[in-house]
């Protein structure tokens, strides 16, 4: 470390340099955009509940600051002075939206296909340092089989492996001990703030690939706000 690939360049010859071990991608969403999936799982859940509750693209915009649905539903219900189970809304809506998923092929954001497949190239670790659902996270990688592989990941977390979901580090800190790795060695990827804060605790790196219902908001403590996924982020 740090691995190089020689080329030649006007008679001559240079390295490039691969700066990170392993490159992290930190939630579901910096692999394929699921927003709008879930907004309309959630609303299909609130209706299967008898609730009149209808998230806006507006509304659920606002509501992605904080992570986890489960606690989304709480705080909604709280401001609306109404006593729901949100274990159990949440659940419905997890069972809505992986059917989805096992139901339709997504395509992946631009540059994902393309990063893994240098990053396997270069031997270069990859981890899906998610806090999400493990089943949320089967789905996911279900629906987008033909075009990446669960195998060439070499860390995938789930909310079951840590105590403290994000923004807490604990699952990124349980990614570098997996992988053998400290936080220099690693880049990250997210796509919200309050992913981009665990990530930032556990003193990693991280890129801020925005989704689209992301886009809007300002992103504190960045290293760069990428729009495109390219193999120049574990470069040198």
């Amino acid at each position: 470390f740090p691995k190089t690939n020689n080329k030649r360049s006007n008679g001559g010859s240079y390295q490039r340099l691969i700066k990170y071990k392993a490159l992290l991608f930190g939630s579901i969403g910096t692999i394929v955009e699921t927003s709008e999936i879930q907004r309309k799982a959630f609303n299909e859940a609130f209706k299967k509940n008898n609730l009149n509750w209808i998230w806006t693209k507006k509304i659920y915009k606002n509501l992605l600051n904080k992570s986890g649905g489960k606690d989304r539903i709480l705080n909604y219900a709280l401001k609306k002075k109404i006593n729901v189970d949100p274990g159990k809304i949440r659940e419905l809506k997890t069972r809505i939206f992986n059917n989805y998923l096992k139901m339709n092929k997504l395509k992946p954001r631009p540059g994902v296909k393309e990063i893994i497949k240098y990053c396997k190239k270069k031997r270069i670790k990859l981890g899906l340092v998610s806090s999400t659902t493990k089943n949320n996270i089967d789905s996911i990688l279900f629906c987008l089989k033909h075009k990446i592989n669960i195998k060439d990941f070499d860390f995938i977390g789930n909310s079951k492996l840590v105590k403290n979901s994000k923004p807490f580090p604990d699952i990124y800190k349980l990614a570098l001990k997996k992988l053998k790795l400290k936080a220099n060695e690693c880049i990250a990827i997210e796509d919200s703030q309050e992913s981009l804060n665990s990530a930032k605790k556990a003193n990693i790196k991280c890129l801020l690939f925005p989704g689209k219902f992301h886009n809007s908001k300002k992103f504190n403590g960045a290293y760069k706000i990428i729009q495109k996924i390219k193999k120049n982020i574990i470069e040198k």
